[in-house]
């Protein structure tokens, strides 16, 4: 395992708004300024809300994004590169992968693109030709996921040019709250928690016809709160109203960074994607000594077994989901069960604590020693 001092690392990203995959861009930039690596950012966007942060950690920001067109972008990209000779120029989106690929070519770097998701929607997001190329030019991709891994293995990557580099989370902002869950959960409703963006990928629709369901199925008390802004906002507030859930039974939040509280005043968390690569929210919420109740897409396999850490339930399988749900709803004693292992096993797999020893890892397993001498895949 390689000692990262001394390497210049660039990295290219699309966006620095309120995602889960800019946390883990902070993440990152942090535990390799830490251990002595050279590290500059260059982004599609500027002044959203991880710029701030990121720049407060002494890693330089440079704006790309100027331009509409690709190819001024990637002039952009080269030029300002040009001055630090990086030794490897890294996408953290999809989407950037071929102006990482591009400028290493150019800059005679290695290059590291991404899969964030599950590599199948960010091919077809992207489409056909450039989705393709976007997944097969770089000369190594990160995936967050095992299913993501497996997945570009299909789509036709050698698999020993794709290495894993798992999410991680906060595991002292992101803790279980001081007073228990439950010491007052007779008098009170019982508090489900779903958080992302409100766009297809997330199906929050299918939680919005569990939850009236729900209301069939249990006698206990229980009101839902959705956290997170996108398209399809005004089309799922009517939706509620139509099953009516609104005001009384859900309510929607504006989305915020600032998640840590939301956590520890809920007592379960559902996720109903239809795909993931590996969701910062059930990241967060296990770390939080939450219980999870989601569906078994990318990566959440990782981090949930059914029964001891979380529920799962494939994503046509509206029973097993109510099931689950119903479950939760009713017992203190399995959220509570459900929600310690989960913590556990956060805190032992997916800390920041084991952030600088799987970077070492990662970054070793493409580089050799002395003289920064660089395998080629």
């Amino acid at each position: 395992m390689i000692e990262l001092a001394g390497l210049r690392i660039a990295f290219i990203a699309g966006t620095l708004g309120q995602g889960g995959a800019e946390r883990q861009l902070y993440y990152i930039l942090g535990a390799l300024r830490e251990s002595g690596v050279a590290v500059r950012l260059l982004c599609l966007t500027r002044g959203e809300y991880w710029e701030r942060r990121i720049r407060a950690l002494g890693v330089p920001v440079a704006w790309a994004g100027a331009s509409e067109w690709k190819a001024a972008r990637l002039y952009r990209i080269i030029a300002t590169l040009a001055e630090d000779s990086p030794d490897l120029i890294q996408s953290h989106h999809f989407y950037t992968n071929l102006y990482a690929e591009a400028a290493a070519r150019a800059l005679g770097a290695l290059s590291v693109g991404a899969i964030r998701n599950d590599a199948l929607s960010e091919v077809r997001a992207n489409g056909r030709i450039l989705g393709r190329l976007s997944l097969r030019t770089p000369q190594w991709i990160a995936a967050n996921s095992s299913a993501g891994i497996q997945n570009a293995i299909e789509l036709g990557v050698p698999s020993g040019r794709i290495r894993l580099l798992s999410n991680v989370v906060d595991t002292e902002q992101f803790s279980p709250p001081t007073v228990g869950r439950d010491s007052n959960v007779g008098q009170r409703a019982v508090r489900i928690l779903a958080v992302g963006r409100l766009e297809r990928q997330k199906r929050f629709d299918r939680l919005l016809g569990l939850l009236a369901q729900l209301r069939s199925r249990t006698t206990s008390r229980f009101v839902a709160r959705i956290v997170g802004g996108g398209s399809l906002g005004s089309e799922l507030e009517a939706q509620a109203n139509a099953f009516g859930l609104t005001p009384g039974t859900l309510q929607f939040q504006p989305p915020t960074a600032e998640m840590a509280s939301f956590y520890r005043t809920a007592d379960v968390l559902v996720l109903t994607s239809d795909w993931e690569g590996t969701p910062n929210v059930v990241l967060e919420a296990m770390a939080s000594g939450l219980p999870v109740m989601a569906t078994k897409v990318g990566g959440v396999a990782d981090l949930i077994q059914h029964g001891l850490t979380g529920l799962l339930a494939a994503p046509d399988d509206e029973r097993g989901m109510l099931e689950n749900l119903s479950a939760l709803v009713e017992s203190a004693r399995l959220r509570n069960q459900l929600g310690a292992s989960a913590r556990d096993f956060v805190v032992a797999n997916h800390s920041m604590e084991g952030l600088p020893r799987q970077l070492r890892s990662f970054y070793g397993s493409i580089a050799g020693r002395p003289g920064f001498g660089w395998q080629t895949p």
